[in-house]
């Protein structure tokens, strides 16, 4: 959620802002509101200042009862008129509190403006990308093999969900090991294991609600959605909460399954793993002081992109324009993996810094030191990583002429073999 101060206070920057991103919201109405609740606010307090300079002659020793009696239904009205200022009051903040879930974050003046994919920035490569004569797509690779099975994840639930067998099995659960050691291990996160299911508050306070609502894979048990992502629990485990300085900052990573409603696109898209309604993913969160925000940014990328590079995986990282930045990004590094077999790159991280944006959303704070006012801490979270993608890039770029897929080095004491035939 945005400042509401800041909005008011900048309503021409902020409406440039928003706009890079695409689409140019009206800020008339909380334009509107905001000065409603003004009035109202004033009009309120000056009421309660005459309530209480009423309350003051009311003490007074020489008042008549006539004038007593006048005081009285003095202070009756104004009272009456109070409780209506501050009801109507309340009434006109709900409604900006309402406009304001359905802003996005303001883009950070370091993401390039554009309007689409098109115009995201590369920032990096790593490893040499190659295709083959033999290479195939691992579709073809996942059913020749008998370890990926389209036909029978469409019988049993439908569209866009898969059986892994065998091997595929194993080589998930091996990457899922293998991640949450690397960053538990290696760089400093606490492991978590979340519930699947949340409640409608914590899908507002990482964003999804109420804009994406259609989106998500609701169950009709006590309003509760599936995870569309571990971010949702893992952020809201501190909602309504206070951090004490020295707690900052803090780092979860948390293994869950993903259940979204992709809209997908035709073509390649619609094919073998790339777009799942379900899917598994090891997420990374982090909570860190304001200006911890950017360093974070950069080192929570490097975590992802370790894992890429321990597996061998060539792969780019580019900074996203507005216009392609998600609903609660201000800034968004994605991390592409090339798949081979396809001859393209795969989006297989996302690492968002959402600066206060999900803070407030949540009320999510900290204290810089005892006694201190209590401020927004700023949330950042990335892939690290999803598993279909990279199952699929090393199915791709593991591929040998004869049909194998060789398992990468970091991978065998997981799986227990060298190669899947």
């Amino acid at each position: 959620m945005l400042d509401l101060r800041h909005v008011l206070g900048h309503l021409d920057e902020v409406g440039e802002r928003l706009a890079s991103r695409g689409t140019a919201p009206d800020l008339t109405p909380l334009a509107q509101l905001g000065e409603q609740r003004r009035e109202l606010t004033a009009r309120f307090e000056g009421l309660r200042a005459a309530q209480n300079a009423a309350q003051e002659r009311m003490k007074g020793r020489d008042l008549d009862p006539a004038a007593r009696t006048q005081l009285q239904a003095e202070l009756k009205t104004l009272s009456q008129q109070a409780k209506e200022a501050e009801a109507s009051r309340k009434s006109v903040e709900e409604a900006l509190g309402a406009l304001l879930l359905l802003l996005p974050n303001l883009p950070d003046p370091e993401v390039p403006v554009g309007t689409s994919d098109a115009d995201n920035r590369e920032l990096r490569r790593w490893g040499e990308p190659v295709t083959h004569p033999y290479s195939r797509p691992h579709w073809e690779i996942g059913e020749q093999l008998g370890i990926l099975d389209f036909e029978g994840g469409s019988r049993v639930s439908g569209a866009r969900f898969t059986f892994l067998r065998g091997a595929a099995a194993r080589l998930e659960r091996a990457l899922i090991s293998f991640m949450l050691d690397l960053h538990t291990r290696e760089h400093g996160y606490t492991e978590l294991t979340p519930p699947y299911l949340v409640n409608r508050l914590s899908m507002t306070g990482t964003g999804q609600l109420p804009k994406f609502e259609e989106e998500a894979f609701q169950v009709n048990l006590n309003d509760l959605f599936l995870v569309p992502t571990a971010e949702v629990p893992v952020t809201n485990l501190h909602r309504e909460g206070i951090f004490a300085g020295e707690e900052l900052p803090l780092k979860y990573v948390a293994f869950s399954p993903c259940f979204r409603k992709e809209a997908g696109s035709y073509g390649q898209d619609t094919r073998g793993l790339i777009r799942q309604h379900q899917f598994h993913k090891v997420e990374l969160v982090q909570f860190v002081r304001p200006e911890q925000s950017s360093a974070a940014h950069e080192e929570l990328t490097g975590h992802a992109e370790r894992v890429l590079q321990l597996l061998g995986l060539p792969y780019r990282v580019v900074i996203l324009c507005s216009g392609d930045l998600g609903f609660s990004a201000a800034r968004c590094y994605d991390i592409e993996v090339w798949a081979e077999g396809m001859e393209k790159w795969l989006e297989v991280s996302s690492c968002s810094n959402f600066a206060d944006f999900q803070a407030r959303r949540a009320n999510i704070r900290y204290r810089a030191f005892k006694g201190a006012k209590p401020e927004y801490v700023h949330t950042l979270n990335g892939s690290g990583l999803a598993l279909p993608r990279t199952v699929i890039a090393i199915m791709e770029n593991y591929q040998t002429a004869e049909g194998a897929i060789i398992v990468p080095e970091v991978l065998r004491p997981y799986m227990g073999v060298e190669v899947i035939r």
